[in-house]
């Protein structure tokens, strides 16, 4: 089958070009294998990342259609049924993604958040100093004695599991909105790593390390949950739950500094559990204004406020919603699981051989 292959193009400092290829593959190749069948056949000159061609080194993460992802995972065949999902999900009446005669168009672009290098190379600079920042490795001050092992048990090791998958492809922080908005946000691959080291039985820095991913929106209150990073991630390691968990654990402690994002969170959830629903009079004073604690911020809402007072917004009153009582059993109920969650490791047993 014919296939067309827009690839966006670039070289430093340099505008972006689009320039086609058309390749005649089957629906079972990669769009790793058709980029080299492009490089070896057609132009030598395009530049590309790879290694492994199995799934395991994130060489070869770029945007395909336009979401970021493994070359050598995405096949020629999903990238069409995709298409045509799109195209039918559009409403827009054409077949987005197709040519006038129905060729396929695969479009092949640099990952984002990082500049450009050369055509689909990016510089993945910040992507690893940002996971440098988050020190992701297992803190030694408790090695004082060089022969001894630090043993986990098969339920401490588990925990473990769906974030060691990460391969840092850099998929989720290409696509990462709150990276692409704030410069100072680590990403979620940096907290995804970070999150291990909070789970690991091993570690023996943990407050300084949620201390440290507390600060400010450097580390995990940065994240805006736009999910992206949930949905692009090759190896299911759900970046964007690891940065909820490290907010949970963050919230546990009972001495942590009651910071605004600290704040708005416990805020949000108390407003909920006693009403149903948020009570905007109170929102406001105990979040920005601590309540009646934060002059400053109290100041700084105070326009806020008298506008929606003169344009009749401003609520005089508060009804709790139907089914409150009900509200606040699924919260403590939600509480009480993620508090009492274990996860089994799953142990594939081999069935026995002859007879």
């Amino acid at each position: 089958m014919q296939v067309v292959f827009k690839v966006i193009r670039q070289e430093i400092e340099a505008f972006p070009r689009v320039q086609e290829y058309t390749l005649d593959v089957e629906p079972s190749v990669t769009i790793l294998d058709c980029l080299n069948q492009i490089k070896w056949e057609q132009d030598g000159t395009l530049a590309f990342r790879k290694n492994c061609r199995n799934t395991i080194c994130g060489s070869c993460a770029m945007r395909i259609n336009g979401r970021s992802a493994l070359a050598c995972k995405e096949n020629v065949g999903s990238e069409i049924t995709r298409l045509k999902q799109a195209s039918e999900g559009s409403g827009n009446g054409g077949i987005a993604g197709f040519t006038s005669d129905g060729i396929p168009i695969m479009t092949l672009a640099p990952m984002g958040n990082m500049p450009v290098i050369k055509d689909l190379v990016v510089d993945m600079g910040s992507f690893w100093a940002n996971l440098k920042a988050v020190d992701p490795y297992v803190s030694t001050a408790a090695r004082q004695i060089p022969e001894r092992e630090f043993l986990q048990t098969p339920e401490e090791r588990s925990h473990l599991n769906q974030v060691g998958n990460c391969i840092l492809c850099g998929a989720c922080y290409s696509e990462c909105n709150a990276r692409e908005v704030n410069p100072e946000f680590v990403g979620p691959h940096a907290l995804a790593k970070a999150y291990r080291m909070v789970a690991d039985s091993r570690d023996q820095v943990l407050e300084e390390r949620l201390a440290k991913y507390n600060e400010g929106t450097k580390g995990v209150w940065g994240c805006t949950r736009c999910y992206y990073c949930n949905a692009v991630c090759p190896m299911e390691v759900a970046p964007m739950d690891q940065i909820g968990k490290i907010k949970s654990e963050i919230l546990d402690q009972k001495e942590v500094e009651a910071t605004v994002f600290i704040r708005h969170r416990r805020t949000l959830v108390d407003l909920v559990k006693q009403g149903g629903w948020i009570d905007e009079r109170q929102f406001g004073l105990r979040v920005v204004g601590n309540s009646f604690r934060d002059l400053r911020g109290l100041l700084s809402i105070a326009p806020l406020g008298l506008r929606m007072m003169m344009k009749g917004k401003f609520p005089l009153t508060f009804e709790k919603s139907e089914g409150t009582e009900q509200v606040r059993s699924l919260i403590e109920s939600v509480k009480r699981l993620d508090k009492s969650a274990i996860v089994e490791p799953v142990i594939d047993t081999p069935e026995p051989v002859g007879g």
